[in-house]
């Protein structure tokens, strides 16, 4: 199956954003990853929505919207989104996530849900066919420069098996933290599909953007 890389705009020079978008075009970048925060949910807040609809006027890469908030059904009409972009919502975020799923499906883009690292990965089991893609957070979420959790890749494995289990085989599997070329070597063999980059593979200061997409990639195929 083939491997997507989805770039953290959080790590971004958000000073020169536009320009950053147009190197992340050059470098074939599938996704831009927008992590939204509320200061509630997760101890941070970061990108908000208008940001998010000034992008889409910008580029034609598709969007991986993560909202790590509370109640994030009163937030999705908030956004101009498209049939390729991703809407990602995290399990614990509301009483009965399967609505919210369904809401971000009637919008017309794709619904993702994301797993802290102690959620277990049986908690999708009667979600998936609300789903598009499933996120495992291989770090606590709300900070960048975490290390990935010591369960990461097991889980990953785990989430892989079960969905082949309930034949949700061809089911993207996302990862989003701590993914250096190291452990997205490890997570690949796992079974992940989706790849978050930030400051640990791809926004780095001896390397443009396009060398490092392109060894990050040749790296964890390897």
């Amino acid at each position: 199956m083939k491997k997507y890389l989805s770039a953290s705009l959080m790590c971004a020079d958000l000073t020169n954003l536009i320009d950053s978008i147009k190197d992340l075009e050059k470098a074939g970048i599938d996704y831009l990853h927008i992590d939204i925060m509320d200061g509630s949910f997760v101890p941070n807040i970061t990108l908000g929505f208008d940001l998010i609809n000034a992008i889409k006027k910008v580029t034609d890469i598709p969007l991986d919207i993560h909202m790590m908030v509370n109640e994030p059904s009163k937030f999705i009409d908030r956004m101009n989104l498209s049939g390729n972009d991703i809407l990602c919502v995290h399990y614990e975020s509301e009483i009965h996530i399967h609505r919210v799923l369904e809401m971000i499906k009637n919008k017309g883009c794709k619904a993702g849900l994301a797993l802290n690292p102690g959620t277990p990965v049986d908690n999708i089991k009667h979600l998936t066919e609300y789903i598009d893609m499933l996120l495992v957070m291989t770090v606590s979420p709300g900070f960048a420069g975490q290390k990935m959790f010591l369960g990461a890749e097991k889980k990953v494995a785990e989430a892989k098996a079960l969905l082949k289990e309930w034949n949700c085989e061809n089911m993207l599997v996302e990862v989003d933290g701590n993914v250096s070329l190291e452990n997205g070597r490890k997570l690949c063999r796992c079974g992940a599909d989706i790849f978050v980059l930030g400051t640990s593979a791809l926004f780095l200061k001896d390397k443009s953007i396009t060398k490092a997409a392109e060894d990050f990639t040749k790296y964890i195929l390897g």
